[in-house]
């Protein structure tokens, strides 16, 4: 199962910080917000405004925060609920949209995922990340250096950029699995150790929860190129369905991750079996060796008066080259029949 990095961020008593872009093809203007109560003069600029939360507000300023720009208590409620499945709401005067975003933690080696919470309105967008990462900052470099199209375009063409950005991070975690099932290809078979199944084991469970949010993903980004949200222009659309095109790529090529997944832990189990089996070959070999010496040790360990080997002088040395000789001829037998 997948896990978070340990955090508070949504539960937060303290103010998140926030970065406002206001920006058009010649203008444009980078601030952090320290006062909820600034964001109000962005509500109808005639300019495209992009408000970003690092961090979820609490749930009192995030009431404010509705208050400004008229979003729904229902929509704050999801905004807090991180842990919901990706979706897309229809709420007249904006869109709401809330995904996954996936990102490796370099010290415990694991996938992480965080909500990301849009709310897309004509004159702005609102993105509030439960976690605040670099997802987004190629969008404020190409922002900054006037690179591309985005700064002659409106919030439709911002809320492209930031949903590919979110896809983007989704192929970086396909990369990193496709390597570590690469890596566990070759585990499996030189050396099959309790470790590799549990590398196996954790591969399944995050290629599981990308499926889990790709899936519903696919949905969001395929309801923006249907055409039917104000917001969204129509030269708009060809770019979410590229979007849509990659949320494709990337559920094929985890159904096939997940199908070399279980591959691998079949070759695993029979590798294991195949291990046991031969070790147990061998000590079947060996049992089968000292049958015939422990019969002989058997017999002459009775304690009966008359025996009339015991009075022979050469008794003990014929006993153990009578042994020897059974040791040898049953070893090459076996060896003739290829069981050693």
């Amino acid at each position: 199962m997948m896990k978070k990095e340990d955090s508070d961020s949504g539960t937060s008593a303290e103010l998140s910080g926030i970065t406002v872009i206001d920006y058009d093809e010649k203008y444009f203007d980078e601030r952090d917000i320290e006062r909820i109560e600034d964001l109000a003069t962005y509500r109808l600029t005639p300019t495209v405004t992009w408000i970003n939360f690092r961090g979820l507000p609490d749930s009192d300023n995030l009431a404010k925060i509705g208050e400004i720009f008229g979003i729904h208590p229902l929509t704050i409620e999801d905004i807090l609920n991180t842990g919901q499945r990706p979706k897309l709401e229809d709420m007249v005067d904006y869109i709401y949209a809330a995904v996954k975003t996936f990102h490796f933690h370099e010290k415990s080696h694991r996938m992480m995922t965080a909500q990301v919470s849009l709310v897309i309105t004509r004159q702005a967008v609102l993105s509030f990340e439960e976690e605040g990462g670099v997802v987004f900052e190629p969008i404020r470099e190409k922002l900054r250096k006037y690179r591309g199209r985005i700064r002659r375009m409106g919030t439709d063409y911002l809320t492209y950029r930031l949903l590919d950005a979110v896809v983007d991070s989704y192929f970086d975690m396909v990369e990193k699995i496709g390597d570590n099932l690469e890596l566990l290809e070759d585990r499996v078979v030189g050396n099959p150790t309790p470790d590799v199944l549990k590398a196996i084991h954790l591969l399944r469970m995050e290629t599981t929860t990308i499926l889990r949010s790709v899936w519903p993903l696919r949905e969001v980004v395929s309801a923006l190129t249907h055409d039917e949200f104000p917001m969204v222009k129509r030269d708009s659309v060809t770019y979410f369905r590229d979007i849509y095109d990659h949320t494709v790529q990337i559920i094929e090529t985890m159904e096939t991750n997940r199908d070399i997944i279980s591959s691998l832990l079949d070759i695993y189990l029979s590798s294991t079996s195949n291990r046991m089996n031969e070790i147990m070959k061998v000590l079947t070999v060996i049992a089968t060796i000292f049958m015939p010496m422990t019969f002989l040790a058997g017999v002459y360990g009775m304690n009966f008066k008359y025996f009339p080997e015991l009075e022979w002088r050469w008794a003990y040395i014929s006993f153990w080259i009578a042994v020897i000789i059974i040791a040898v001829l049953m070893i090459f037998y076996f060896r003739r029949k290829k069981w050693l």
